[in-house]
């Protein structure tokens, strides 16, 4: 096995906020875009259960 094989092996390092979009394709910046989308969407429903579970803790311990 040579050096090179070891770099192919490597996968793709995603994106990098600044980084430099010129020699990509339209259809590779569509593609970037549907996985940021995907992963704000992931992001998103987090946010939203940790909400959920500090409402809960919350309410069971709220004294009236």
């Amino acid at each position: 096995m040579s050096i090179f094989d070891e770099e192919e092996a490597k996968p793709g390092s995603g994106h990098r906020i600044g980084q430099d979009l010129s020699l990509l394709s339209v259809d590779e910046l569509h593609s970037r875009i549907g996985r940021m989308k995907e992963e704000i969407a992931r992001l998103e429903q987090e946010i939203a259960s940790k909400g959920a579970t500090k409402n809960a803790a919350e309410a069971l311990f709220r004294r009236d």
